[in-house]
C-alpha cells in the first residue's frame, strides 16, 4: 500500500487568505504555510507556473515546514508551450519588443536556457532538504497527440532529470480509444507520472479520470466539476464542492490506485475560498489520515 500524501492546489490564493480557513495568527506568509504543513503533508506550488521563483523563496519554504512535507512544482508555463506574459520573464531577459505575450521559440536559445537554470537553481534548496516531490508539466488543451508533441514531453523531462517528473495532458486525442494504452505505455516507457484528473467532461480539454500508476508517485488531481468550465471566470471554473456520495467514491478508488503505487499523491484544485482544504480535509479523514502534525508526533 502506497503511502498517500493529500493536499491543495496552492496555499495563498487570494480567495483562501479571504476565506477565514487561517487564523488570525497566521500573519505572514511563513506563519501560514506553517499552519498549512501542520494540517496537510504535500502542497502543490502554482506561483511557479506563473514566474520562476528566487532561491531565497523556496529555502523559506523549506524553513517553514517539517520534515517529511512534500512540495509538487509546476514548471513555468513558458517551459511548456502557453503564451507567456513579458512581464513575467525575468527583467534581464525580456526581449526589447515585441508582443505582450511569448512562447519559448520567440526567446533567444541563451534566454530560454538561462530560465531552465534558474528555474532549477530554484528547485535546488527544495530537493536539497528532500521536499521536492515531482516536477508538474501540464501542458496546454492544444497539445495534440502525435509523435512531435512525445518528442517534446520527453525533452523537457530530460530537463527536470534527475527529479520526478508528472505530466498532465489536457487533449482528449491522449486518451481517445486506443490512443489510451499508447499514451500510458509511452509516459510509462519513459517512467513519467500520469497525472490522472476529476474534471467536466464533454469538452475539448476533458480527459477521462484513468486511475494508473505510470511512475513514482502516483497522482490525481481535483478540478471539480463546475458548469462555468468554459466561459466562466477563473474563480467560476474551479467552484465546485465535492458531495459525500462523491468523496466516498473517490476514496475508494484512491485506496485502489495505492495498492499499485510506493507513493500516491492527491490534489484539490478546487481552489475557490477554502474550498479545496476543505474537501481535501475530508477525504483525508475518509482515507483514515491524521493531519500531518498528529502524524508527525507518533
Amino acid at each position: 500500500m502506497a503511502v498517500i500524501k493529500v493536499g491543495t492546489s496552492s496555499w495563498a490564493d487570494a480567495s483562501l487568505l479571504r476565506s477565514g480557513w487561517y487564523p488570525r495568527t497566521a500573519r505572514t506568509p511563513a506563519d501560514r504555510l506553517g499552519f498549512y504543513a501542520g494540517r496537510f503533508g504535500l502542497v502543490e506550488v502554482d506561483t511557479s507556473y506563473y514566474a520562476v521563483p528566487a532561491p531565497e523563496t523556496t529555502a523559506g519554504w523549506v524553513e517553514a515546514t517539517p520534515d517529511g512535507f512534500t512540495f509538487d512544482v509546476k514548471a513555468f508555463s513558458l517551459f511548456t508551450g502557453h503564451p507567456t506574459p513579458v512581464s513575467m520573464l525575468p527583467r534581464d531577459l525580456r526581449p526589447d519588443s515585441g508582443p505582450a505575450r511569448v512562447r519559448w521559440r520567440d526567446l533567444p536559445e541563451s534566454s530560454y536556457e538561462e530560465l531552465w537554470a534558474r528555474f532549477r537553481a530554484a528547485l535546488d534548496p527544495l530537493a536539497a532538504a528532500d521536499r521536492l516531490g515531482v516536477v508538474l508539466l501540464q501542458f496546454p488543451p492544444w497539445l495534440v497527440r502525435g509523435e512531435r508533441a512525445r518528442r517534446r514531453i520527453v525533452e523537457l523531462a530530460r530537463r527536470c532529470r534527475p527529479w520526478r517528473v508528472a505530466v498532465e495532458l489536457r487533449h482528449g486525442s491522449w486518451f481517445d480509444g486506443a490512443a489510451a494504452a499508447e499514451t500510458v505505455t509511452f509516459l510509462r516507457d519513459h517512467d513519467l507520472t500520469m497525472v490522472c484528473v476529476d474534471m467536466p467532461q464533454g469538452h475539448p480539454s476533458s480527459v477521462p479520470p484513468i486511475m494508473t500508476a505510470t511512475a513514482e508517485p502516483a497522482m490525481v488531481r481535483f478540478h471539480g466539476h463546475s458548469a462555468e468550465w468554459v466561459g466562466g471566470s477563473k474563480e467560476d471554473r474551479f467552484r465546485y464542492a465535492y458531495s459525500d456520495d462523491e468523496l466516498g467514491r473517490w476514496a475508494e478508488l484512491l485506496t485502489d490506485l495505492a495498492r499499485d503505487a510506493g507513493e500516491l499523491h492527491v490534489l484539490f484544485n478546487n481552489c475557490c475560498e477554502g474550498q479545496a482544504q476543505r474537501d481535501a480535509g475530508r477525504i483525508c479523514a475518509l482515507l483514515g489520515l491524521a493531519p500531518a502534525a498528529e502524524r508527525a508526533a507518533v
